[in-house]
């Protein structure tokens, strides 16, 4: 840790957020489940095997393009049960309200909550809410933590890449965190720029349906695409190497990271999925994708080698090829 204290870069999904969870939370914890570092732990119970993750919700503003906090909350932990390959059934909710939060605006959440859970086939079945003083949060903050059934034998993982196998990405960069941004700060563009905010379940399912050796999902939320690439290179000691010309990223929002000095690939995503097979397997998983919700846009993206280890590289539309970093310090905060 290079800091004493919390700071904004700590939630960033980039380096800073890294050293937290390495030097704090895994040295606290030292759980042999939670040293996998999945976006959902898989757990063996009688008779079956369960997925279980949770998140917490702190974007700000609550209410912008394509989707709200509630629709984010419902979506990003179905997303996060779905990478394991469960199928998510339950989830809980856990609000955080302060004081003065209008009542109708609650309501909105809501109802954005309850037609997300029914889009993605789950069932909110618990709950919790606290309310805290004036000035001491920001409006609402929400807790979710979903469970999923998993099938018998499925082991996907972060540190499952190989060597050869390929890299597929299942829609457009940068949509969420543009349009959370733009809302922020009052911007406008000339076509509008809408959250991507969406359940993947049956992305995925369609995609195991056809390739039943996929080593893994991962959603790349904050650090987007950048940082998730690194997690799963530095879990499976491998060097993914990705082609840009290959990466589909809507002009409008190349434009706007552009104009704002973003890297796209580190601009936070909510409804897209990154998924690493084997080469035999890469056309027919990229077919599911497209027929499937949600992956019309899907691409093949890049590849997997031996080494360097740990090392993910960009072939640039130029023709040269540069390091993709982590994330380092804080790009876009309070996105999710």
């Amino acid at each position: 840790m290079q800091s004493d204290r919390i700071l904004l870069a700590h939630g960033s999904g980039g380096t800073m957020m890294r050293d937290l969870i390495n030097d704090v939370f895994m040295t606290g914890f030292s759980d042999d489940i939670l040293m996998r570092m999945d976006d959902a732990a898989s757990l063996d119970f009688p008779g079956s095997r369960l997925a279980f993750s949770t998140d917490t919700y702190v974007v700000n503003p609550l209410f912008f393009p394509g989707a709200d906090i509630g629709r984010l909350a419902v979506c990003g932990t179905v997303n996060d049960v779905a990478t394991s390959g469960a199928k998510p059934l339950y989830l809980s909710v856990g609000f955080v309200l302060e004081e003065g939060f209008p009542v109708e605006d609650l309501r909105r959440i809501l109802v954005s909550m309850r037609d997300a859970a029914a889009e993605a086939g789950v069932r909110i079945v618990t709950g919790d809410t606290k309310v805290v003083e004036k000035g001491h949060g920001d409006g609402c903050y929400i807790n979710t933590a979903g469970v999923g059934v998993l099938a018998e034998g499925l082991d996907l993982s972060g540190s499952n890449c190989q060597a050869g196998d390929v890299v597929l990405l299942s829609g457009t960069l940068g949509d969420h965190g543009i349009a959370v941004i733009s809302t922020r700060e009052g911007l406008t563009f000339s076509t509008d720029i809408e959250s991507d905010a969406a359940p993947l379940g049956a992305l995925i399912a369609a995609v195991l349906a056809v390739a039943p050796d996929t080593r893994c999902f991962r959603d790349p939320t904050r650090g987007g695409l950048a940082s998730t690439l690194n997690e799963l290179a530095g879990a499976s000691g491998v060097c993914i190497t990705i082609d840009e010309t290959l990466v589909p990223v809507r002009e409008q929002v190349r434009g706007a990271c552009e104009m704002l000095g973003y890297d796209v690939f580190q601009v936070a995503n909510e409804g897209k999925m990154v998924t690493v097979v084997p080469a035999s397997q890469a056309e027919a998983a990229l077919a599911a994708m497209r027929d499937a919700p949600y992956g019309e846009d899907a691409a093949i993206i890049g590849e997997v080698a031996e080494s360097p280890a740990g090392r993910v590289y960009v072939q640039t539309a130029f023709g040269a090829t540069r390091i993709m970093d982590m994330l380092v310090g804080e790009q876009l905060p309070r996105i999710c």
